[in-house]
């Protein structure tokens, strides 16, 4: 053989071999970009592993996740264009009969454990409830504070006309475990079936003050004050929420939980005035 046929033959297997690795690299680099790129495995909040959602979510929710829960809506539904989540805001206990009268719902946010327990023991809940945030209560009154209130004792002074809620919404039952921690023997003007009804009073100048969660009062800084007063450390609310065993959309409402549940979420409900569990 001479030595030309030897030298090209080399070249050639030569060739060959470092074409077979060439492959090889492609391959191996293109499995690897399919992984990297698969956005299956992308939450609403961004991270693997929670479920993905799709179709209508509808939600039923205190009155004070409102501003919270209406911007928390708008992100999960960009994080999963094939849902729409729908929400039912109103006082809890009011919520809760809805539920457990058949109301279509997938996912019930509570502004107390009390409110969630009546949807529990009537086996309405999938699973178990979960405290996402605390709320606390203070003391709305108009801009400037006319009347010069400085606490729970300045509710009861002459002239001084007050709203609460319903004592069978939360924020009414908070209020009145304040009120017994601080002594005050109140008469209320008018009750509210929800916490939202309690501060457009104040709003509307027909009362001069009324008892309502701090997220409230910041979400409408521009035509509320809020007065701080201590009893409303014995009185602070625990919000559950919970996927409904009877829901329409099953997936849609274990992904909107576990959102709410997601360190996102948590930093828009503390920048609105909620307390992390």
């Amino acid at each position: 053989m001479s030595t030309r046929t030897t030298t090209t033959r080399r070249v050639a297997v030569a060739t060959a071999v470092a074409l077979a690795l060439g492959l090889g690299v492609t391959a191996c680099g293109s499995d690897g970009g399919s992984k990297s790129s698969g956005g299956a495995g992308t939450s609403a909040s961004g991270s693997a592993g929670t479920p993905k959602a799709s179709g209508e979510i509808n939600v039923f929710a205190a009155a004070s996740l409102k501003e919270s829960f209406t911007e928390l809506g708008r992100k999960f539904e960009a994080a999963n264009p094939g849902a729409k989540v729908k929400f039912n805001f109103g006082g809890s206990s009011g919520l809760a009969t809805s539920i457990n009268s058949g109301a279509p719902a997938d996912v019930f946010a509570a502004a107390s454990p009390a409110t969630m327990k009546t949807v529990t023991d009537a086996g309405g809940v999938s699973g178990e409830s979960k405290t996402f945030v605390k709320n606390t209560l203070t003391i709305a009154v108009p801009k400037g504070n006319p009347k010069h209130i400085a606490g729970l004792g300045d509710l009861t002074a002459p002239g001084v006309k007050v709203a609460l809620c319903a004592k069978e919404v939360p924020c009414g039952a908070a209020a009145l475990t304040a009120l017994k921690a601080g002594n005050v023997n109140l008469t209320p003007v008018t009750l509210e079936q929800d916490v939202k009804g309690a501060l457009t009073k104040v709003e509307l100048g027909e009362v001069d003050a009324s008892l309502v969660y701090k997220t409230d009062v910041k979400a409408d800084a521009a035509k509320i004050d809020g007065v701080d007063f201590p009893e409303a450390d014995k009185a602070v609310n625990d919000y559950p929420i919970a996927a409904l065993a009877k829901a329409p959309n099953k997936d849609g409402a274990a992904a909107f939980v576990a959102y709410i549940e997601s360190p996102e979420a948590t930093q828009v409900l503390t920048a609105a005035g909620f307390q992390a569990p």
